[in-house]
């Protein structure tokens, strides 16, 4: 089975690591470590940053096992790649998008739910199947926010690196 601290050590990179961001255009405003504010005002790491501390990493890691980690059900995926990959794109997506873009590769009903099919069918296929398969699924997602939206262009560059250090490791 897969490893939640493994996922989250890869992911915390692409997020940029331990530091506070807000990057103009960022949908999500203000971040630290990946956390969107705007989406996240309750998250308890906040009073941290706003007295100008550092928030507990168990903090963070407790968000991303919750929020991200539990929904995609990263524990009963069987290979850690396969949950890796997954995991990175919920963070970045969101977890209802990260399972339907999953399901529709694995052809199982895209509901954005993980149950029991799912779950077989993820398990089921192999990563060396999967993770190219998905990874184009990502970069089409990409290439359709950019097409709607011209100020996410900026931040296109930086999800197809995501997608292919996603894919590669």
């Amino acid at each position: 089975m897969a490893d939640f601290q493994v996922s989250f050590e890869k992911m915390i990179i692409s997020e940029g690591g331990y530091r506070l961001t807000d990057i103009p255009g960022d949908r999500g405003q203000q971040t630290y470590a990946g956390i969107a504010r705007k989406p996240n005002p309750q998250w308890m790491g906040w009073s941290y940053v706003d007295r100008g501390e550092t928030p507990p990493s168990d903090l963070v890691r407790g968000f991303y096992r919750e929020s991200f980690w539990e929904p995609i059900r990263g524990d009963s995926i069987m290979r850690q790649d396969i949950a890796d990959s997954l995991f990175s794109f919920a963070v970045n997506a969101g977890t209802g998008t990260a399972i339907k873009l999953a399901q529709i590769v694995v052809g199982a009903t895209p509901d954005g739910k993980v149950g029991a099919k799912t779950l077989m069918a993820i398990n089921s296929m192999q990563a060396e199947i999967f993770r190219p398969a998905f990874s184009l699924a990502k970069i089409a997602r990409y290439y359709n926010i950019c097409r709607k939206d011209k100020s996410q262009r900026v931040f296109l560059m930086g999800w197809l690196a995501r997608t292919l250090n996603d894919a590669s490791q």
